[in-house]
């Protein structure tokens, strides 16, 4: 649906700026009073990753003139595959000074403001108060669930995109866009799905150029609802195929049932992500990379069992480790073949789905089991380096 322009224009543009920005003067859509828009308009960017990579880049070229970005994370070697914001001499730097660099050498008529932080509960809605725009890319339903309720209760619209192996969406929620037509993250998803269910980008993979596909159309909403261009995705939901090269659009309706958003809430909680620490014998009973280790050093009876799917396997395992992927272990035919008294350590990739597997395993019986808490990557980080991380 087509709505008014987010942002009022701004006064002036330079002659260097009307130089730069005169292919967009050109359209008549966007003119020379859209591009005021733009300069005049603040966005603050959730994450500097794989979405927020594009999503930044392009809404710098554009001449957005305020851009916020709000990440704690620091770059990994595994981020240059898809977040092409950063280089091979930002690996260890904090995302959010390396974006920053990238964008100030792409305009430096763009002014960068960083919040090198983790977006909480204490502080997203003082940040995201100071922005006219949000623009969410982040991979953890959690965060998700947080963007949508302080942006619900700041009374801002947001763009969401999210990617997972060969699949994109992209949306854009306003709870208070004009008309009565608002609709928020909720109406989409009113509960969020199990945890076992929601695996990220780190556990489950993701096409690398996807996040350009679904980056575009982010930045692409953000440049219509500020300037009042065109119709937006608010009410529909984009899909996107790579593999079969299609798009759906789905229309989306305020969910039959609404429970009012009055404040933040405890969002690992609602989303069931909030685990025993390691040690604490009232949870799942894990075991830490050094314990196992010493464990292995002394010859006790044991099996190591890896839960992780067949592509992880073949990219690094651990010596010595049996290979049942999640999905046939958590099965009544293979449980049968494993003796319920005997010690058994599982682990995945970084201690989710071996702890989903433990928890089934108790349920048929089985008590001397553990979990290697972090998963291989732990293992890799202390004990043995020599292996690749991925």
């Amino acid at each position: 649906m087509q709505l008014l322009p987010l942002v009022e224009p701004s006064e002036e543009l330079s002659k260097d700026e009307i130089s730069r920005y005169s292919r967009h003067l050109l359209i008549p859509d966007v003119g020379l009073e859209g591009q005021k828009r733009l300069k005049n308009s603040k966005v603050l960017a959730i994450g500097a990753g794989g979405l927020g990579s594009p999503v930044l880049l392009y809404l710098a070229a554009a001449g957005v003139g305020t851009l916020g970005i709000i990440d704690f994370d620091v770059v990994d070697e595994s981020n240059l595959q898809r977040q092409i914001i950063h280089g091979q001499s930002d690996i260890g730097r904090f995302k959010s000074l390396s974006a920053k660099d990238s964008i100030s050498e792409l305009n430096p008529y763009v002014r960068v403001q960083l919040h090198n932080e983790r977006l909480e509960t204490s502080n997203a809605l003082e940040i995201i108060s100071g922005y006219d725009l949000i623009v969410d890319g982040t991979d953890n339903f959690s965060t998700r669930y947080l963007v949508n309720d302080a942006c619900v209760l700041a009374g801002k619209p947001y763009v969401w995109g999210s990617i997972f192996r060969f699949e994109g969406q992209a949306s854009v929620f306003w709870e208070d866009a004009p008309g009565g037509r608002g609709l928020n993250y909720r109406d989409l998803y009113p509960e969020p799905p199990p945890a076992e269910m929601a695996p990220s980008c780190a556990e489950g993979g993701v096409l690398g150029i996807l996040c350009a596909s679904i980056g575009s159309i982010m930045a692409t909403e953000a440049i219509k609802l500020i300037t009042g261009m065109g119709e937006s995705l608010l009410g529909r939901l984009a899909v996107y195929d790579a593999l079969d090269m299609t798009f759906k659009f789905i229309p989306l309706r305020r969910a039959p049932v609404r429970t009012p958003i009055t404040g933040l809430i405890d969002y690992q909680e609602f989303c069931g992500l909030k685990r025993p620490a390691a040690g604490d014998k009232t949870g799942v009973p894990v075991i830490t990379p050094l314990e196992l280790q010493k464990i292995r050093e002394t010859g006790t009876a044991m099996q190591l069992i890896d839960v992780r799917g067949i592509e992880e396997w073949n990219i690094v395992r651990i010596e010595g480790a049996n290979h049942i992927p999640k999905n046939k272990i958590m099965s009544e035919e293979v449980l049968s073949r494993l003796n319920k008294e005997d010690f058994i350590v599982l682990h995945c990739k970084m201690g989710v789905r071996s702890r989903d597997v433990l928890v089934e395993m108790q349920k048929q019986g089985f008590t001397n089991v553990k979990s290697l808490d972090g998963g291989i990557l732990a293992w890799i980080r202390d004990v043995d380096q020599s292996l690749p991380s991925y």
